[in-house]
């Protein structure tokens, strides 16, 4: 087992080394970040500790908490250097200048601890370069971790060694990377721009090129390199805006002064005119005026702009009628053989990157898997170029290829009349650069729930969810409709669980590998049926899923929540009512009902309460957590991440959080199976609530935000039946109330706001726009 690291030094505060030095904090790991010394004023280390009251300010957010900055020490390296012998690892973020890079080195080897690793997050200059002139040992502890902007939200880490670099080492910083900062290693040669950003710099240079030269605006360029590739909504042009335009020409000379004379991104780097008088001009994209795309606030009206790449000149940016746009996704070939310009800027930005693509390995990367895993994690990409290849066919691609008159590579040629991975024996394999398909092997820690449906049935599955064996007497429930939705065939197969469950297994785990765990209650679903004045059906939903979730919350086995991403309304409901739950770092967890005029209806009142009034350092007497949650519920907070669901109370103090999203299945697992040992239901809770007296004082503080224009007219209705519910009704505040006494106030109040025509309004705005009305 690799050294634990308790203490990183993490040199350069800017955009990336400030979050990379955020990212381990979020760890719970100290960091001493350092920086060049201010040139003016008293305080020598103002850059670094600016840099961190920035980060407080900034969105999205760096840190996972405000408690997580207070991890940060600051400093600068000329007062400061010698502080690095407290450390365990340092994380060079500095200028991407060799000489400089070099200098800093040179004093590190005076200053840095025995066995120390340093690691530069460099992303264009190759490692031998960076280590010239260096002792044996500081090669031995020198590797290269490239992380991606920014560095608490983007998975991937492009790790580099040279042939100096100790194993120790190396197993020492994969596992903190990995485990601790919850980051996806993918292992990349010692080459320019390392995997991601080689391959990713010749994908935008196509595109940009290929818009110039077939005339194809930059909205259409966006519209068809976009979605319908897999590729994120900013496509090309909205990616340089993002990253920045006057970042684009540095890559290129970078790249230029690196690769092979005869590489094919030596053909295709250019500049352009326009783009050289945008940087000039400060149209350096989002962090400038603008850039390929603007947002125009003239007359206090904000419209989105695009640049004409012929004139130079802002116009309001359209929707193209791509006529491949809907049609397509999904379907590349549709989309490569689009007839005009269309389908000829599809081909001419896929076709050469997966050829690029297939010629670089094994040079970048020794399988195709690794090139894929770097495309999707760093950019984003839904599918990477050899899964793009198999969309389109190898055998395809080669005589298109072939039509145009470029070569074919030799790893193409390989793959003819096969594809690059396939599925044998429940296993995924990919093909190797020996012609052989080789199984993906997960590493040690690593349960993925798409591994156990590939080469398993269903112990049980309808239209909205499944229930899978997982292994060792542990079950996983799984929802599977749109956003993960919760319906009523959820709740029929929570109950059918349950019973399965306490019969043949030990424990249960709520998980799924979605984008989001889940977006709460079917809305959809919901509007039908209050359309056609099927009420009794919708009160039927609201009393069969608190069955549903008191059946989990009760049965005679443990229940682990494993959410990630957003767990809304019901979504959050049902893990209010597990044992324990292992969240992902990144949870976005909350009871959001009553922006869409509802109060929480599957029991998520009396759980929250019951968590209040259980924190530690909570006030004596009924109030104090009715106040609180009120609060929560009322505004419809939304946790930013799994230490802020904590300090919400979404997520308990011993609750787990896991930081590698591909680890959550295995940590859950192993939580429930240490829960199943000698377990016993919870006892139902009983309520000391304060009735009408407290109803009234928290609605005299929503009628001061009525007053003062922040709460609307049917936020303040919708907050009374919160509150009412909340405090016990009219009920006698002496008297304890029940957990089922409970669920039936918040029945009652739920069906008594679906009835009203502005809820109905909220709901339809919400499903038509994603934004709340504020009626």
């Amino acid at each position: 087992m690799a050294e634990a690291i308790q203490k990183v030094c993490v040199i350069g505060s800017g955009v990336m080394g400030s979050g990379i030095a955020a990212q381990i904090a979020n760890a719970g790991v100290p960091v001493l970040l350092l920086d060049i010394p201010a040139k003016e004023g008293d305080n020598r280390s103002a850059i670094a500790e600016g840099a961190v009251a920035k980060m407080l300010k900034t969105e999205p957010a760096p840190f996972m908490s405000r408690g997580a900055a207070k991890l940060v020490e600051t400093g600068n390296i000329e007062d400061d250097l010698d502080k690095v012998a407290t450390c365990d690892w340092i994380v060079e973020a500095i200028i991407e200048n060799l000489d400089i890079k070099r200098s800093l080195y040179e004093k590190l080897e005076e200053h840095r601890k025995k066995g120390a690793p340093v690691s530069s997050n460099t992303s264009s200059i190759p490692l031998a370069m960076l280590t010239e002139g260096r002792s044996d040992d500081f090669k031995k502890s020198f590797l290269i971790t490239h992380f991606f902007n920014p560095p608490r939200y983007m998975r991937l880490i492009e790790l580099v060694t040279s042939e100096h670099t100790s194993a120790a080492i190396v197993e020492r910083v994969e596992t903190v990377v990995d485990r601790t900062l919850g980051k996806s290693v993918v292992w990349a040669k010692d080459t320019p721009g390392f995997i991601a950003n080689r391959i990713g710099t010749y994908w935008i240079q196509t595109g940009v090129n290929a818009a110039f030269d077939l005339g194809v605006s930059v909205e259409e360029a966006d519209a068809i390199a976009g979605k319908p590739m897999g590729v994120p909504k900013t496509g090309i042009f909205g990616l340089v805006d993002l990253v920045g335009l006057d970042l684009q020409p540095h890559l290129m000379a970078s790249l230029q002064s690196t690769l092979p004379k005869d590489d094919p991104y030596q053909a295709i780097a250019r500049s352009e005119p326009l783009i050289e008088k945008l940087i000039a001009d400060g149209f350096t994209g989002r962090k400038g005026k603008g850039g390929f795309f603007r947002m125009n606030k003239d007359g206090g009206k904000r419209t989105l702009e695009a640049i004409d790449l012929n004139t130079g000149e802002y116009h309001t940016a359209a929707r193209p009628a791509v006529p491949v746009g809907p049609a397509a996704k999904g379907d590349l070939k549709m989309l490569v053989e689009a007839e005009g310009k269309y389908g000829e800027y599809a081909w001419t930005v896929l076709g050469n990157t997966v050829a690029y693509a297939a010629l670089l390995v094994p040079e970048i990367s020794d399988t195709i898997v690794g090139v894929d895993d770097a495309m999707k994690l760093g950019y984003n990409w839904k599918f990477g170029p050899f899964e793009w290849i198999d969309k389109l066919g190898a055998d395809y691609v080669a005589k298109r290829l072939e039509e145009d008159g470029k070569p074919v590579p030799e790893l193409l040629k390989l793959a003819a009349g096969k594809t690059f991975y396939r599925i044998e024996d429940g296993k995924r394999q990919y093909l190797g650069t020996d012609g052989e398909y080789h199984d993906i092997v997960r590493a040690e820690g690593v349960l993925l729930l798409e591994d156990i449906k590939r080469a398993s049935k269903p112990l049980l599955r309808n239209s909205s969810a499944a229930l899978w064996d997982i292994g060792d007497g542990v079950v996983c429930l799984e929802f599977t409709g749109k956003m993960n939705a919760l319906d009523g065939e959820v709740m029929k197969l929570i109950g059918q669980a349950a019973n399965l469950v306490a019969k043949d297994h030990k424990a249960l785990v709520v998980y799924n590998e979605g984008s989001h765990f889940s977006a709460g209650a079917n809305l959809g679903l919901a509007l039908f049926a209050y359309n056609i004045a099927a009420y009794s059906e919708i009160e039927q939903l609201v009393a069969g899923g608190q069955m549903a979730y008191k059946a989990l919350k009760y049965a005679p086995f443990p229940v682990v929540g494993a959410p990630a991403g957003m767990a809304l309304g019901g979504g959050c409901e049902i893990l209010l009512h597990c044992d324990a739950i292992q969240a992902h770092a990144e949870l976005y967890v909350g009871l959001v009902e009553c922006g869409v005029g509802l109060i929480p209806g599957w029991g998520g009142c009396g759980e929250m309460l019951d968590r209040w009034r259980k924190m530690p350092k909570m006030p004596n007497g009924p109030m104090p957590a009715v106040a609180k949650v009120f609060e929560i519920v009322s505004t419809a907070t939304v946790s930013k991440s799994a230490a802020n669901a904590k300090e919400l109370g979404f997520l308990r103090p011993a609750d787990g959080v896991t930081m590698n999203r591909d680890r959550l299945l295995y940590e859950a697992k192993q939580k429930a199976l240490a829960l199943a040992e000698g377990y016993t239901a919870p006892e139902p809770p009983e309520f000391r609530l304060p009735g009408p007296s407290g109803k009234a004082a928290l609605m005299l503080a929503v009628s001061d935000f009525h007053n003062r224009g922040l709460a609307t007219d049917y936020d303040v209705v919708v907050s009374d039946a919160l509150a009412t519910v909340l405090t016990g009704g009219d009920g006698d505040p002496v008297q304890p109330i029940s957990e089922n006494e409970m669920l039936a106030l918040e029945r009652k109040e739920f069906m008594t706001r679906l009835h009203d025509p502005r809820t109905l309004a909220r709901i339809e705005t919400m499903l038509e726009t994603g934004k709340p009305l504020r009626n």
